[in-house]
């Protein structure tokens, strides 16, 4: 079986050495960059399947590599970063992030988001529902797309995943608990407060008011749901 090729851009190389190491070991083929510059040219030529990507960068900021990224491409990224202010985690994931992960990390709890996250993306089984339409919001799981009113949105692996969740139980509550373990991991022990970072997100990207939702409700205490197909209906 090939091995999933992973790009890593990260210039610290006592970071940088020991993580390609691991993954090596875990069978994975790493790529690692430790520029802006060798970054973005290692992800045109190595076509990686997932990019764990350092926000500060000797020339440059991790983000804008991001939003390069994203203007081509739904590859799944992780952000790596030692600062831990909860904005520079909120923009990270407003500009397409899948996972944010605060140095000083373990190789283990990394090795495990990856592989999370490189599940959540792979192509759904033969009998699996491909694709969800409630109102004017059309999800395709063969191609992850997603649609309103015939328009394409841009959502970012989490952002597709809490809405697939959602849809698929259009009108009934879901509770969080559910949406974090399905969404993030069982084992997550974070702030569970990027679920509501994630959902204000999407609230923004559905022109979705809060105050007088039409897709997205809050459930204070229990969860959020999607309306019903009823409830959107013309």
């Amino acid at each position: 079986m090939a091995k999933r090729r992973i790009l890593l851009i990260e210039d610290e190389t006592s970071i940088s050495e020991p993580l390609a190491a691991a993954l090596d070991r875990e069978g994975f083929a790493p790529t690692v960059a430790g520029t802006v510059a060798e970054g973005l040219d290692a992800f045109r030529t190595k076509n990686p399947e997932l990019v764990l990507l350092d926000v500060m960068l000797p020339d440059g900021d991790g983000r804008d590599v991001l939003r390069q990224i994203r203007a081509t491409s739904r590859v799944p990224v992780i952000m790596l970063t030692a600062r831990a202010e909860e904005m520079d985690k909120v923009i990270g994931l407003e500009l397409g992030a899948d996972d944010y992960v605060p140095k000083p990390f373990s190789a283990a709890e990394l090795l495990a988001r990856i592989r999370a996250v490189l599940r959540r993306t792979a192509a759904p089984s033969p009998g699996d529902r491909s694709s969800f339409e409630v109102g004017d919001i059309t999800m395709d799981l063969d191609t992850r797309t997603v649609t309103q009113g015939g328009q394409r949105l841009d959502l970012p692996l989490k952002e597709f995943e809490l809405l697939r969740m959602l849809m698929e139980s259009a009108g009934k509550v879901v509770s969080r608990t559910d949406l974090m373990d399905e969404v993030w991991d069982p084992n997550w022990y974070g702030p569970t407060k990027t679920l509501d970072v994630h959902v204000s997100s999407l609230r923004k990207k559905l022109n979705d008011d809060p105050a007088t939702p039409r897709y997205i409700h809050t459930v204070r205490g229990v969860g959020f749901r999607f309306a019903s197909p009823e409830e959107l209906a013309p």
